[in-house]
């Protein structure tokens, strides 16, 4: 079909939910308009919900597609879904605007993403509210052996520790939090009805950092049996994820808009990759692999010969480790998984016949694999491959290489495509894998700053970043053929976790 407009509202103003969706659908024949900046919130800030309400308004009038962030509409954002006190009333009316859309432009598909409040297992009030730094992981340890209780899984020493905890978190922290993710799963089920409806084409429930136990499985559980009852298991998907389903979304309303069904063929690096249940997710890898692909708007193929994209998947051999660790001996990446056959059998993919071929770098959570980038250039495949991502959680990468890939499935290479990949060399493998820990280790202690606060989003570590991010690049992956130029460096949320970063590859044949 010709041009189409999406409306995007992302999940929050991060690079990775603000602006991948808009990166990859760049230099396709889509025009995707989001929210100004100035709009969305900044980390605890929530977003201007009324000006976000205006401006979906606006630009839904005349758009063939919406892909909408409802924790942004509703809350202004991930982080304040989590510190918000709306009521479950206010809730339910704030979500009629998607009936509103809907109805003054009939033709406008709605696709959505509304997350699963998560409860991490750990004491900090970075992205939480202000008592769980002092009580997060008596509430998440609280909620995990109540679960297993229930369902007559807990030991001895497990029912012991949660007597013990009784009372260890004060009354009306409790309370509040309950209270919030009763709301909030309320929420998620008022969701379901307008899928129900047809207001909503199709809806994702990602899990963030979810586990098979605790306060989020069982309002997991609730949702589950909700779909269920609905009979909208085939409209309504839910597994492991949150920062990617922006991208997810993207590729599948470019696949619809373009009538395409993508045969995706995955190909996984060890005999045991497929059972690996990645870090903070609760099933085992290949099935979020199906799950991805399907939400994207594809299908899983059994052969690299039907397929139209081939996807490697680089993983673990038997257990996942941060890839701050990946420089230790370990015999689950170097003897029970074979990167090596992997990048040979990418390369020959290409060579025999000439698919896309893409790389799921989920060896490592936090980080993508270094051996991984040492075989590609090697091969000379950084810059001739579909797509690539390796960052955070198992199901952030997923999604977004596989967006990337199906993208470059419909619309063939260009400038925004290169851009991307050396973006995703660049963040993954550099920041994430080598840089970040070195600058929080170095730079920020002998500056008494902090990982949790440095100096600025463009103060000083931002400058000590790009200087080392730039090395990083010309060591590791240019070539005589691309040169990656970093233009801008930022710390989003003033903290070491994440980085924001604008990069170009100039292209150019060598001489002979």
């Amino acid at each position: 079909m010709g041009k189409v407009k999406i409306a995007y509202l992302p999940l929050d103003e991060r690079p990775c939910n603000y602006e991948f969706p808009y990166l990859l659908a760049s230099g396709t024949s889509t025009e995707v308009v989001r929210p100004d900046l100035s709009i969305m919130g900044k980390k605890k800030k929530p977003g201007n919900v009324e000006a976000i309400g205006q401006w979906l308004e606006e630009q839904c009038k005349d758009a063939d597609g919406l892909i909408v962030s409802i924790d942004t509409l509703l809350y202004g954002g991930i982080i304040p879904s989590r510190l918000h006190s709306l009521t479950a009333e206010e809730c339910s009316l704030a979500l009629e605007k998607l009936r509103l859309l809907k109805s003054s432009n009939p033709k406008l598909k709605i696709f959505a993403f509304h997350l699963i409040m998560r409860c991490p297992r750990y004491s900090s009030s970075d992205e939480e509210p202000d008592y769980y730094e002092d009580y997060g992981r008596e509430i998440f340890l609280t909620g995990y052996l109540s679960h297993r209780k229930q369902l007559n899984l807990a030991t001895e020493q497990e029912l012991e520790e949660l007597a013990r905890l009784e009372g260890a978190v004060p009354e009306p922290f409790m309370q509040d939090y309950l209270g919030r993710r009763s709301i909030n799963i309320q929420a998620n089920q008022k969701m379901l009805g307008y899928v129900e409806e047809g207001i909503v084409d199709f809806l994702i429930i990602p899990q963030d950092d979810s586990a098979p136990f605790g306060l989020t499985a069982l309002d997991q559980q609730k949702v589950r049996d909700k779909i269920a009852e609905h009979n909208m298991e085939l409209r309504a998907l839910m597994y492991p994820g949150a920062d990617e389903a922006g991208c997810t979304l993207m590729a599948r309303m470019l696949n619809e808009f373009n009538n395409v069904t993508p045969y995706v063929y995955p190909r996984l690096s060890g005999v045991n990759s497929a059972a690996i249940i990645p870090l903070y997710e609760d099933r085992p890898l290949f099935e979020s692999i199906k799950y991805q692909i399907l939400a994207a708007g594809g299908q899983i193929a059994s052969s690299a010969q039907e397929a139209d994209c081939v996807l490697l998947v680089n993983a673990p051999g038997d257990r996942m480790l941060e890839a701050n660790d990946q420089l230790q001996t370990d015999l689950g990446y170097q003897v029970m998984r074979n990167t090596i056959e992997l990048v040979e059998y990418g390369s020959f993919i290409q060579k025999r016949f000439a698919k896309p071929v893409a790389i799921a770098d989920v060896a490592y959570a936090n980080g993508g694999d270094l051996q991984l980038l040492k075989l590609l250039k090697q091969k000379n495949m950084l810059f001739d491959i579909a797509g690539y991502a390796g960052w955070n959680t198992s199901s952030n990468t997923l999604g977004t290489v596989i967006a990337q890939m199906m993208i470059y499935h419909i619309y063939g290479n260009s400038q925004e495509h290169l851009n991307f990949l050396a973006l995703r060399y660049t963040e993954d493998l550099g920041y994430c894998s080598k840089v970040r820990r070195a600058v929080a280790l170095g730079a920020v202690k002998e500056k008494g700053l902090s990982y949790f606060g440095v100096d600025g989003e463009r103060g000083s570590i931002s400058s000590i970043v790009k200087d080392e991010l730039l090395q990083f690049v010309i060591t590791n992956i240019n070539d005589e053929r691309h040169v990656i130029h970093i233009q801008d460096v930022y710390m989003p949320w003033n903290r070491m976790f994440e980085v924001g970063l604008s990069v170009r590859v100039q292209s150019q044949i060598p001489d002979r």
